[in-house]
């Protein structure tokens, strides 16, 4: 096993693996249209895309996997498609929890979860305390998150606690504590962040992909961790 880890480990780019990677996962609606299915299938094709992203992002030796799952501003859509995606959450948290602890990966959940149902809030608070000694991979999920309402609340805390400065602002982010971002990925071809980690990517690197979020898989990750490890960060320097 710890052969074959190594081997995923030199495919991804031994060496100049980032530590951190987000992705904004997009295109299940348009992955369902294509196919003449309902959004909910489309959704529900992209939870096992994530099930499967989890468990390469441990393959691959990520420390932290960042996803964007459900945005404050996703609360327009309409009721049926908000109580569809709610149904899966709950039934992805009862049916992978036991995973995530067996694979040693810490689940932590950034943005005001707290505003969601409250048994969806209780299973998550148990997953978050079941997994908190985990260490293998962190799994950063957003919910009823929005960069511009964090900084506010960071920004807000900072000057409560004294010297409003760019410490004390990342000190009270949602992501403190999480190594910082390296890589952003986004699928589906679109292009912008959509209100997330806005202050987080300062310095990341971005990779965009055609690929819908169902159809996006290990070799995929893989790929974009190639890229990363050929690109040369200069961090606003020469």
């Amino acid at each position: 096993m710890a052969d074959a880890d190594a081997q995923e480990r030199i495919a991804a780019g031994t060496g100049k693996m980032p530590r951190h990677v987000a992705i904004i996962m997009d295109g299940n609606g348009r992955w369902a249209k294509k196919r003449m299915l309902p959004r909910a299938m489309g959704h529900k094709r992209g939870v096992e895309t994530v099930r499967n992203i989890v468990r390469a992002a441990g393959e691959l030796g990520l420390e932290t996997l960042s996803l964007y799952a459900f945005s404050s501003e996703n609360w327009k859509r309409p009721e049926d498609e908000i109580s569809d995606l709610m149904g899966l959450m709950r039934e992805f948290i009862k049916s992978d929890l036991d995973e995530f602890a067996s694979n040693d990966v810490r689940l932590k959940i950034i943005g005001n979860y707290k505003a969601l149902a409250p048994d969806i809030v209780a299973m998550l608070d148990e997953s978050i305390a079941r997994t908190s000694q985990n260490s293998r991979t962190t799994l950063a999920v957003a919910l009823n998150y929005g960069s511009q309402d964090e900084l506010v609340r960071a920004a807000r805390a900072a000057a409560a606690q004294g010297e409003i400065s760019a410490s004390s602002i990342e000190a009270n982010l949602d992501t403190a504590g999480l190594p910082p971002l390296d890589l952003l990925i986004r699928t589906s071809g679109e292009q912008r962040l959509s209100n997330f980690m806005l202050w987080q990517a300062a310095y990341a690197e971005f990779w965009f992909t055609e690929t819908l979020w169902p159809d996006f898989n290990k070799e995929e990750l893989a790929a974009a961790l190639n890229e990363f490890a050929r690109r040369e960060r200069r961090y606003g320097g020469r």
